[in-house]
């Protein structure tokens, strides 16, 4: 299939996006992907023009609208059998009934809480099928907002991004400690890792400025941490403390319930975490793939066990790597949404006109062809004008094969009925 991704210009839906976009292609489907982050400059500019707040508003929501615009003609050039929309994705509410009037199947995966970020109460109506990362009261909710087609989808990881890696010794004095953090600094976190400071103790993440306390074991100045660097933290560390967000400093332990991406991408990397119970956590791992605590006394408990047994680290952290392999990629969510799209969506996808590629190009190129389908992502049943639209997307000089598609391409819009 054809499917379009729009990313947000900002936020933890980002890398998300892109990690979808891998697991699609590498599922044999065309994808293209609205990079919506190539305009957050031009957004965080208009700060500076320094004008009141309500023209403030007032410009940035008509830049919001601007790129919504920019997605619709990307929806009319390119032809997606879906649009899937990530979390904070700029598609205003006129452009979503028009996609829906124009016959173009949208998906929205959110995947943020529902309760901090309330704004899906005005958009999930207007999507085909919502997919979340949280369960009930969230679905009765969807419901009496009028969007039915509502699918628990929880974060996952890439294998191929998220992954064991040899650390020299170099490389674990920089990314590597005793106990490492990679997040935010919301309330709960800032209040719990004060009791932790006895160790190797490294934080890594933004919005962690004003702690007097915590800044000697922030790194890199509180900058945010890269997709790549993430990956080193993990491999790097003993034990990669997963403590999910709260506003609340009270609340340490939330006892919530979605599951947030560094479960999946920790343990795909092979790496040890101990991260907070959730409610939705026993569906996704078992007690031996997954290490939980409780409470602070139970975390302080199990740092002092765990540093000092490096076999049970080590089995725990091979189970959990070979759950997410099985069940948790994001080859597995991305292959369930387009199955409940499918179950949801009367007669999508519609049929894709067009001969084949390989049937239309001559036999004796077959060999040809095909390392350059390989070489673009597409399967080997594309048709003609999906891999026409592939060819047109790559930069530099064309080969012979190529000008020779392209060439061949505009011959028929000449010369065939």
């Amino acid at each position: 299939m054809k499917i379009l991704i729009v990313l947000p210009m900002y936020g933890g839906s980002l890398p998300v996006g892109e990690f979808c976009a891998t697991a699609l292609r590498q599922e044999e489907h065309v994808v293209e992907v609205f990079q919506a982050d190539q305009f957050y400059d031009a957004y965080s500019a208009l700060k500076g023009l320094r004008v009141t707040s309500d023209r403030l508003e007032f410009l940035q929501n008509n830049y919001v609208q601007l790129l919504s615009q920019a997605v619709l003609a990307k929806v009319h050039s390119f032809e997606p059998d879906l649009v899937l929309a990530m979390a904070q994705a700029p598609l205003s509410r006129q452009i979503l009934r028009r996609l829906r009037k124009d016959g173009v199947a949208t998906a929205m995966w959110f995947v943020e809480d529902y309760r901090l970020f309330t704004y899906w109460k005005s958009f999930a109506p207007l999507y085909d099928v919502f997919a979340v990362i949280q369960k009930d009261p969230f679905f009765e909710e969807l419901q009496s907002a009028g969007q039915h087609n509502v699918l628990y989808l929880p974060m996952a990881a890439q294998p191929d991004f998220h992954h064991p890696q040899e650390v020299s010794a170099v490389e674990r004095r920089k990314w590597g400690a005793e106990l490492s953090f990679m997040g935010a600094g919301y309330p709960n976190r800032r209040k719990a890792f004060r009791e932790l400071l006895q160790y190797d103790f490294k934080i890594w993440g933004s919005d962690w400025d004003g702690d007097h306390v915590l800044a000697p074991y922030l790194q890199m100045g509180g900058r945010r941490v890269t997709s790549e660097e993430c990956v080193r933290i993990f491999n790097a560390s003993t034990i990669n403390l997963n403590l999910h967000s709260s506003i609340h400093p009270d609340q340490l332990i939330s006892q919530g319930d979605f599951i947030n991406p560094r479960t999946f991408e920790v343990a795909c990397c092979g790496a040890f975490q101990l991260v907070d119970r959730r409610s939705l956590l026993a569906e996704a791992f078992a007690e031996d793939e997954l290490i939980t605590f409780e409470s602070l006394t139970d975390l302080k408990e199990k740092v002092e066990y765990f540093l000092h047994a490096p076999e049970q680290r080590q089995a725990i952290a091979e189970k959990g790597r070979r759950r997410v392999l099985m069940e948790h990629t994001y080859a597995h969510r991305m292959r369930r949404l387009l199955e409940f799209t499918a179950e949801r969506i009367p007669n999508w996808p519609l049929p894709r006109q067009g001969n084949e590629a390989l049937a239309v190009l001559p036999k004796e190129l077959t060999t040809e062809v095909n390392g350059l389908l390989e070489r673009l992502n597409l399967p080997k049943n594309v048709t003609f004008p999906d891999l026409v639209w592939a060819v047109r997307q790559q930069q530099g000089r064309l080969s012979g094969l190529e000008t020779s598609i392209l060439f061949l391409d505009e011959w028929k819009k000449m010369y065939e009925k």
